[in-house]
């Protein structure tokens, strides 16, 4: 058994679990921003009743993704060791202000939504649901800052040698904002949004298709619609800057994307097609002419790196790349189409069960997306732990042996199988449950 394969599989396994959950609730929390603003506007008591449901979901989803990324964390100490002494020092800065910054701001608040909603003023509950989208959201900026600086390592100088090489800190702010922050970051929070509309509005259509909670169905619909249609639109852009990014700082992970085995001028993109990466070719090969050229130098006669301006030992592996990124390309078109569908039939997508059960089965798309987003971006990062520092197989422990991690491996699976089957338990309970209106809220704490 290799042990590096087998670290690589449990962190694998135990990141997409966990990935599962931060989106939704980024998603969700603004949402709920939303929901509460209309309702210290008009105080009309279904968004109150909406809030108090949707925070319920909320809280359960934030619940089972601080238990797992907790746990995420432990293995760098454990299976990798060296990679954990060569980015400690770049590391330590990001994760400390996730916690200080991010995550005690939104879990404190998230107390105040569960248990303080008779307790305070209107305007201040209100005030708690946006500190928790902020809190969220900063949470996801300093994760992607580290992951970040694997993909485009800045601000740093080398130290020591042998076992005891590691990356020093030369420049905080210059190592926070290197060149892949800001386009990953855009784009995942985009697509975290989108992912929480899908889930508000196909829970919004399975209502309506069983003719319950009609009212309350409607506004989720729309609600969600409307976020994932302006989401939908808004991941074009963000991909676009961030595929521009790659296209610069890592050219071999855009080339195993595409598919591109030979340096192109006017290099074309590629639709779909089956990449051969023994024969180095795309089988079956759709593609735009020049339009990968123009889109990352908006130059269609550009020339654009091929996997043959590398060594073959740093090519990243072609069709773990491929598939999983031209999957999630295709599965944003069918979010702006849906999406836009939903806003074009007007009142119709509240009675047509057609467009009700298209919207309800494409609730967990947006989650097959990101994981298949970050699958590309972290697949297509091999054979670099850190891109053009450390290599994966150099990054890993070397006293911990295979038998061990596959004893690991395989309670982990057992145990988050088991997480997640309560958690769907609980969330198709609450659900088939409905939303509950509260009572009333009194008179004088209306007008606060």
């Amino acid at each position: 058994m290799d042990p590096v394969l087998l670290a690589r599989i449990q962190f694998g396994l135990t990141a997409a679990f966990h990935f599962l959950y931060p989106p939704v609730t980024i998603g969700l929390a603004w949402l709920i921003v939303y929901i509460g603003w209309r309702y210290l506007r008009t105080a009309d008591p279904e968004y109150e009743t909406m809030m108090a449901f949707w925070i319920k979901l909320f809280a359960m989803l934030f619940a089972v993704g601080v238990a797992t990324g907790i746990t995420m964390e432990f293995q760098f100490g454990t299976n990798w060791s060296t990679y954990s002494r060569f980015v400690g020092d770049i590391f330590g800065s990001p994760l400390a202000a996730e916690g200080v910054f991010a995550f005690f701001l939104e879990s404190t608040f998230l107390g105040v939504l569960i248990f303080g909603r008779r307790r305070v003023s209107r305007g201040f509950y209100w005030f708690s649901t946006l500190m928790v989208a902020i809190g969220s959201t900063l949470s996801a900026f300093w994760i992607i800052v580290a992951n970040s600086w694997q993909q485009t390592p800045t601000a740093y100088r080398i130290v020591g040698e042998g076992a005891f090489r590691r990356a020093e800190l030369t420049n905080f702010l210059a190592a926070v904002f290197n060149p892949s922050t800001l386009p990953r970051y855009t784009h995942t929070v985009v697509a975290s949004i989108l992912t929480g509309a899908f889930f508000m509005a196909g829970i919004g259509a399975w209502y309506l298709l069983k003719g319950r909670h009609r009212e309350f169905a409607r506004r989720s619909l729309h609600i969600g619609l409307a976020a994932a249609a302006a989401a939908s639109l808004l991941i074009l852009v963000t991909g676009h800057l961030h595929s521009e990014q790659v296209g610069l700082t890592q050219p071999a992970k855009m080339a195993a994307f595409e598919g591109l085995f030979r340096t192109e001028q006017g290099a074309g993109l590629v639709i779909w097609g089956f990449p051969d990466a023994a024969n180095q070719t795309v089988r079956l090969r759709i593609a735009v002419p020049r339009l990968l050229s123009f889109l990352l130098y908006f130059d269609p006669n550009a020339t654009v790196a091929g996997l043959d301006q590398f060594p073959r030992e740093d090519w990243p592996p072609v069709e773990l790349s491929f598939y999983p990124y031209h999957l999630m390309v295709l599965l944003g078109g069918w979010f702006i189409l849906i999406s836009w569908l939903g806003l074009l039939l007007g009142k119709r997508r509240f009675t047509n069960r057609t467009f009700l059960w298209a919207v309800l089965l494409s609730l967990p798309l947006p989650w097959l997306s990101l994981e298949l987003g970050w699958m590309a971006a972290e697949l297509g990062r091999q054979p670099w732990a850190v891109y053009g520092l450390l290599r994966t197989r150099d990054a890993v422990s070397v006293v911990v042996p295979a038998e061990q991690v596959l004893a690991t491996i395989i309670l982990f699976v057992l145990i988050y199988s088991a997480l997640l089957a309560l958690l769907i338990f609980l969330l198709v309970r609450e659900i088939a449950r409905g939303p509950a209106s509260p009572a009333h809220v009194p008179a004088k704490e209306v007008a606060r």
